[in-house]
């Protein structure tokens, strides 16, 4: 079993940042990648980042070149760096721990940015 916990997100006007932190435990050795999804009021769960345990990461497109995901491998934690949000970035955005068969997902932390 894998447990994954957000922190980090909140109220944030149009242009500025955020950081969001994803803590991993439990049996994460059998993680093979982590990343962020989020989902909008009415609208489905959408991909916006992950990085594999090599390091590899992988964008939406939506979010390129605002966004960075990156680790900590000593402190199992992934983060999600936000920058020059936008309102339409407003969403709970969840941390997804991929396995192979299976996904563990975080319980989601709100980000709301505001115009």
């Amino acid at each position: 079993q894998v447990q994954l916990v957000e922190s980090g997100g909140g109220l944030v006007q149009a242009g500025g940042s955020l950081r969001l932190s994803c803590a991993a435990s439990g049996t994460i050795f059998s993680i093979n990648a982590m990343g962020w999804y989020r989902q909008a009021p009415g609208k489905q769960r959408e991909f916006v980042a992950a990085i594999t345990s090599g390091g590899n990461t992988n964008y939406a497109n939506s979010v390129k070149g605002r966004f960075t995901i990156s680790r900590d491998n000593a402190k199992n934690t992934v983060y999600l760096q936000m920058n020059s949000l936008k309102p339409e970035d407003t969403a709970v955005y969840y941390c997804n721990g991929a396995q192979t068969g299976y996904n563990y997902w975080g319980q989601g932390t709100q980000v709301t940015v505001s115009s």
